[in-house]
C-alpha cells in the first residue's frame, strides 16, 4: 500500500471515529457526565487558550518535559555508549534494563517529594527516570547493528576511538538512537503529566485532574485535546525522522 493511501485510510478512519463519538454524545448513548461531543472538546480548548487562563500551567508542563526529555536523551546515550564500550559490565545490567519497566516509577514518587519537594524538580527527575532506559536500550542496539565493513573502513582510514564513534558509528546507528529519543519524548511526557496529577501544584496534569474532580468537562476535554494535538505533532515529527533515517540506511 502507498504512503499516500495509508495517509488517506488512516484519515478517514480518524475522522469516522470523530463522527461516530460526535453523534454518541449528542444522542445520549453517552452520558455528558461522562464525555462531551468533541465539537464542545474543541470549542472549549480555542476558548481556553485565547482567554490565557492555562499559559501559565502549558508553560509549566512544557518546560518540565523538555528539560526531562534533554536529561534522559543525553544521559540515556552517554550510558548506553559507556556499556557498549565495556561489555563486562554491561552484562549483569542488561537483566536490570530488560526488567526496568515492569516496576512502576511512581513508586518512587515518596522519597522524590522527600528529596526534592512537591514542585518542579520531582517531576523533571521523575520523567528523565520514565525516559531513560528506552534511550539506553535503543543507543546499545544501534551500536551493535553497526556493519563490520563500517569498523573496518574507519580502521582503513585510521581513525582514533573518538573519531570512529563521532564519524562512523554514530551515523551508522542513528535510526536506531531516533527510535530512541522517539520512545524517551513519549515516555517522558507520560511520567510528567501523570506525575502533575500526584506531585505538582500546577500544569496541564494538575489542570485536567481539577476538571475531573470538579466535573469540569469543558476544561478536562479541552486540556486532554491540547495535550493530544501536541504529542502527536511531536510524534509524528520524529517517526518522519525515523522513517527517512531506515530508508537512508537501508533498514526496514
Amino acid at each position: 500500500m502507498r504512503v499516500s493511501t495509508v495517509g488517506i485510510v488512516r484519515t478517514i478512519v480518524v475522522a469516522g471515529a470523530f463522527v461516530a463519538l460526535e453523534a454518541l454524545c449528542r444522542f445520549g448513548i453517552i452520558n455528558r457526565l461522562t464525555m462531551i461531543p468533541p465539537t464542545e472538546m474543541v470549542a472549549a480548548l480555542w476558548q481556553i487558550l485565547a482567554s490565557g487562563k492555562a499559559n501559565a500551567d502549558i508553560a509549566f508542563t512544557i518546560v518540565n518535559t523538555l528539560t526531562a526529555i534533554v536529561l534522559s536523551i543525553v544521559v540515556g546515550f552517554l550510558v548506553g555508549a559507556a556499556l557498549h564500550a565495556l561489555p563486562r559490565v554491561r552484562r549483569p545490567f542488561e537483566p536490570l534494563l530488560t526488567a526496568y519497566y515492569a516496576i512502576p516509577v511512581f513508586v518512587f514518587y515518596p522519597l522524590l517529594i522527600v528529596a526534592f519537594g512537591v514542585g518542579r524538580t520531582a517531576l523533571i527527575v521523575m520523567g528523565a527516570m520514565f525516559g531513560v532506559v528506552a534511550m539506553v536500550v535503543n543507543t546499545l542496539l544501534g551500536l551493535d547493528r553497526v556493519p563490520p565493513v563500517v569498523d573496518k573502513t574507519a580502521s582503513v582510514l585510521k581513525l582514533g576511538a573518538a573519531q570512529r564513534l563521532i564519524l562512523v558509528r554514530l551515523p551508522a546507528a542513528a535510526p536506531h538512537l531516533v527510535t530512541g529519543i522517539k520512545l524517551a519524548v513519549a515516555y517522558s511526557v507520560i511520567g510528567i503529566v501523570a506525575g502533575e496529577f500526584i506531585l505538582a501544584t500546577a500544569g496541564i496534569g494538575k489542570r485536567i485532574a481539577f476538571g475531573y474532580h470538579d466535573f469540569d468537562n469543558r476544561t478536562m476535554y479541552g486540556m486532554l485535546l491540547l495535550l493530544l494535538i501536541l504529542v502527536m505533532v511531536v510524534n509524528g515529527a520524529l517517526s518522519l525522522w525515523e522513517k527517512r533515517l531506515h530508508q537512508r540506511f537501508g533498514q526496514q
